[in-house]
């Protein structure tokens, strides 16, 4: 890796407050220049995306968001080919919220003998503190996965990109995912063509596991031709294996905002769940496995020089 993603590794890795991202914007701006680029920080609602390139005249544009969320003490877990794992996970999530707020009003009547409508006015109190905890809680000082690997895969890739193929591309680094996909939803409204017309290709958690996978949206997979140009632009490497998936999968991230956008992940397996993405959101978010970046990096610099 170059001295650039190491930078982001050791230095980076937080991203959430207003002074961390600023921080961390300048750090990327300055970079950019030095490489070549004239990279800008485009504020639409509740986001600040740092764009190099041409949005308008791109013929692909490569992304990836920034921000990091708040420690949680369950992980989310995201399973992109088991819609039916992935609902009763997010239905489990939400049932522990509701037992935590329902064991806080059960122990504070019982102790305080305090009228009903008063542990009911506390339980909305403690949901909406739960609620900004998921939201604007503490930092998660562990983010390789989740978004630090996309964010060093797209610098990477700027930085790798020859000079002749850099007008065919736009990297953006979206802020606020994490809160709502609020960067990427900012962007296309700002550029309607992109949203539109042109290829995204956007890199979240990519550094936890072997299976990398892409998951076009569904206006893209009744195109043939761009899913075998990014099939032969993204190849396998040892046990490191490469898929576009043309079948059911879904992607939540910042890919749903282009009608032609590409969710790319890497995940592991098992028999029941099948593919899955696991450990983000938490402490134990640290496996960084750099081949990953190398595979995504050289595969998204072949893509470019095929158009």
């Amino acid at each position: 890796m170059t001295p650039q993603s190491r930078k982001i590794i050791e230095d980076f890795q937080i991203r959430k407050s207003k002074k961390q991202k600023e921080a961390f914007r300048t750090w990327l701006c300055a970079e950019l220049r030095n490489a070549g680029y004239a990279p800008s920080v485009q504020t639409g609602f509740a986001a600040k995306n740092v764009v190099a390139g041409d949005a308008d005249t791109a013929k692909v544009i490569f992304s990836a968001h920034y921000d990091t969320c708040a420690v949680l003490p369950i992980p989310n877990f995201i399973t992109p080919r088991n819609l039916f794992f992935y609902i009763c996970y997010q239905m489990l999530f939400l049932l522990i919220f509701l037992v935590v707020i329902f064991l806080f009003d059960f122990s504070f009547f019982l102790l305080t003998g305090a009228p009903a409508a008063v542990g009911i006015g506390l339980s909305y109190i403690l949901c909406i503190f739960l609620v900004w905890w998921i939201l604007n809680g503490p930092a998660n000082k562990h983010t390789a996965n989740d978004n630090t690997s996309g964010v060093v895969t797209l610098l990477e890739t700027a930085l790798t990109m020859p000079d002749e193929d850099r007008k065919k591309v736009c990297f953006v680094f979206f802020d606020n995912e994490e809160k709502g996909l609020f960067g990427s939803a900012a962007f296309t409204r700002a550029h309607k063509k992109a949203k539109k017309e042109i290829l995204n290709i956007n890199f979240d958690c990519v550094s936890d596991g072997d299976s990398i996978q892409f998951y076009p949206g569904g206006g893209l997979k009744k195109d043939g031709a761009a899913l075998e140009q990014i099939e032969r632009a993204f190849e396998s490497r040892g046990e490191k294996q490469t898929e576009v998936v043309r079948g059911f999968g879904f992607y939540p991230s910042d890919n749903a905002a282009f009608k032609r956008g590409v969710g790319v992940c890497a995940l592991k397996h098992k028999k029941i769940v099948g593919y899955y993405i696991n450990r983000i959101h938490t402490s134990k978010d640290t496996i960084f496995e750099e081949e990953n970046i190398e595979i995504l990096r050289d595969g998204a610099v072949r893509l470019a020089k095929n158009f």
